[in-house]
């Protein structure tokens, strides 16, 4: 028996990691064995997950399975954005101009600044007594 055809990438975003399996199917979307709408309650990370479905008219080709941890709800819908899109690249690389050209093919970098010693955070800095 031949295996269906199966797309594994990875997607990062701050401290997320998303695993995310692509397989031709009807639609669904499973993210750490649970519903996708569970998963993410608030619509804008819904909506930020499905744009490089929406943009290269794949919404009910593929079932996504994705395992994700670290980081937050945001840092988590943005690593499976990256991941969905990787994905889409690998099943159909003429996908690859349209999403390059909206900007989801691209790491986004920016990550916490570290805590410096003698403050109280990254840029906050304790209160300064003159006597």
């Amino acid at each position: 028996m031949v295996e269906a055809l199966k797309y594994t990438t990875v997607g990062r975003r701050k401290e997320s990691v998303a695993r995310v399996n692509l397989i031709p199917g009807n639609g669904n979307i499973l993210v750490n064995g649970r519903e996708f709408v569970k998963y993410f309650p608030r619509e804008t990370d819904r909506i930020l997950i499905m744009q490089p479905l929406v943009a290269t008219n794949n919404m009910n080709k593929f079932n996504i399975f994705a395992n994700i941890n670290g980081g937050g709800i945001s840092g988590q819908a943005g690593a499976l954005r990256l991941g969905i899109s990787r994905s889409l690249v690998l099943a159909n690389p003429s996908t690859q101009s349209i999403l390059r050209k909206e900007g989801f093919l691209r790491r986004d970098p920016r990550m916490k600044e570290r805590k410096k010693f003698g403050q109280k955070g990254a840029r906050k800095r304790f209160q300064w007594t003159k006597r």
